[in-house]
């Protein structure tokens, strides 16, 4: 199913309709995402389609987002919704969750070794069935560059608000919450200018590497060693991988350390030192030094500046 949108082939959300799925989330994403056409001069919003287990979309997405569910769902009931949500990612999409949403995300195997939320009422039975995950139910939102998960029945408004930052700016997230009366002000506190990786330039050997590097940002990865992942050699994989993702392996790197960095300082918890350590930097000044040079803050300055405070407790 799609809901047309005037003059926007990009960018393509996908909304997935599983078995329990919470209604009004999902028709409450589509139909904020329809009005942005009507709150902004020239801009449009992006193409929202919904898929269910009965028929899921094989064309790619740029993102998918698993809502809420209100009928205690275990994230397995569609197997083929979780192999369609592997897909898309592996595609270069990036994967979204609300709430129980998060299970699913879970089964599929894309939040292993990330910091990931979903409501506190359900963090016994997740960590349970996740161990691999770093779980932080305290917070309403996290975003782990290509993967963002919320917490919260409700949180489908912070994520519709989040998604429409990073791809309109904070002047459409501003006219949307004045709009639907909502005060964005302490649901969301980052900015929405930062590195974003291209993963959809469909090229599998990159995207290999992207993900290796997402996954073991704290390695002290070598662009030799890069190449034998991508099974290139190394002028061709520097070649590949500067047309597909516009930067050079070590630039590249270097700027997703530093995005990674920050989530980790918004959400708070871990030291400067821990942080740094967690994304690839042994020397605590060096990483100031690049962090500083990246985003015009000292990690100390950003933490202070745009930490979110917890927004759920138990």
């Amino acid at each position: 199913m799609t809901i047309s949108m005037p003059n926007t082939p990009n960018p393509i959300l996908t909304l997935v309709d599983y078995p329990g799925v919470q209604r009004s989330a999902l028709w409450g994403l589509a139909d904020m995402f329809a009005l942005l056409p009507r709150l902004q001069d020239e801009q449009s919003g992006p193409d929202v389609r919904i898929v269910s287990q009965v028929d899921p979309a094989p064309s790619p997405c740029d993102a998918f987002v698993f809502p809420p569910s209100i009928d205690n769902s275990q994230g397995t009931e569609a197997p083929q919704l979780l192999d369609w949500a592997v897909t898309q990612h592996h595609a270069g999409a990036l994967a979204c969750s609300v709430c129980a949403g998060a299970f699913w995300l879970g089964h599929a195997g894309l939040l292993d070794a990330r910091p990931a939320t979903t409501h506190w009422a359900l963090e016994d039975r997740f960590r349970a069935a996740f161990p691999k995950v770093d779980l932080r139910p305290e917070h309403i939102l996290i975003d782990d560059h290509d993967v963002i998960t919320a917490g919260g029945l409700m949180a489908w408004l912070d994520l519709g608000l989040y998604l429409t930052g990073r791809w309109y700016g904070s002047d459409a997230v501003s006219r949307l919450a004045r709009h639907l009366l909502i005060d964005p002000a302490g649901r969301e506190q980052r900015h929405y200018s930062s590195f974003r990786a291209n993963r959809s330039h469909g090229d599998a050997q990159i995207l290999t590497v992207q993900r290796h590097m997402e996954r073991q940002v704290q390695d002290q990865m070598q662009t030799e060693q890069l190449a034998v992942l991508a099974g290139m050699s190394l002028r061709t994989f520097m070649r590949r991988f500067q047309s597909a993702t516009g930067h050079p392996p070590a630039t590249y790197l270097q700027a997703l350390r530093i995005e990674k960095a920050r989530a980790a300082l918004e959400r708070g918890g871990e030291s400067v030192s821990e942080i740094a350590w967690n994304v690839g930097y042994q020397d605590l000044s060096a990483f100031s030094r690049v962090f500083k040079a990246r985003t015009g803050l000292s990690p100390g300055t950003y933490r202070r500046r745009f930490h979110i405070r917890p927004q759920y407790h138990p």
